[in-house]
């Protein structure tokens, strides 16, 4: 049974019923003031929990007491659904060695918080015939984070820029990341700029 809305009671419609007992146990089909005068006996609920069936099927049951427990799974469900954020970093292959620092120590402060961090080499121009360059860059980077991220997605190209993207080695509140390689347009749609001039 899902959350869905069903028809309870006196706003069940059919003349008769397949009934469900409140054990879970076919009781067999009944007229439904019947089964409505067996619900009121238990102090439950008659709830039609399949009405394409003929006769419709109706569960004796505790129907708030349903709801509520439905609704609290629910909840706890999106509540362990994480949701993925990846940060973006932009470099270009002039940016200089100091300047990367900086943005290698952001990399590790966004990998050390449990998200994924999307490193771009951005080229103009010639700068697009010499992506060993670029390959290398993007390596000399990973190779700097290697204690707190990995390579989930190696270098690649995409237009006119070198990607990489970096997971994290442990999830925040201690449990290791999952190995899982996503695709490039999952990681672009969750993207964000770590710094929007980028260029510099």
């Amino acid at each position: 049974m899902s959350t869905r809305k069903h028809r309870v009671n006196e706003a069940i419609r059919a003349r008769q019923v397949r009934l469900i007992g409140p054990d879970g146990k076919q009781v067999g089909v009944v007229p439904l003031m019947e089964a409505l005068a067996m619900a009121r006996q238990y102090g439950l609920d008659l709830v039609e929990v399949a009405p394409q069936a003929d006769p419709p099927v109706c569960r004796i049951m505790d129907y708030g007491k349903f709801l509520y427990e439905q609704a609290k799974k629910e909840r706890e469900a999106r509540k362990a659904l994480k949701q993925i954020v990846v940060k973006e970093i932009r470099l270009r292959p002039t940016t200089d060695p100091h300047h990367v620092g900086f943005k290698v120590r952001d990399a590790r402060r966004f990998l050390n918080d449990g998200n994924k961090v999307k490193v771009q080499v951005r080229m103009r121009g010639r700068e697009i015939t010499h992506l060993q360059l670029a390959t290398e860059m993007l390596q000399r980077f990973a190779e700097q984070v290697a204690d707190v991220g990995m390579v989930e997605i190696p270098p690649s190209m995409e237009g006119q820029s070198m990607v990489m993207v970096l997971a994290p080695l442990r999830r925040k509140g201690g449990q290791p990341a999952e190995r899982k390689v996503e695709s490039s347009s999952e990681v672009i749609g969750g993207a964000q700029d770590s710094d929007p001039q980028g260029d510099r």
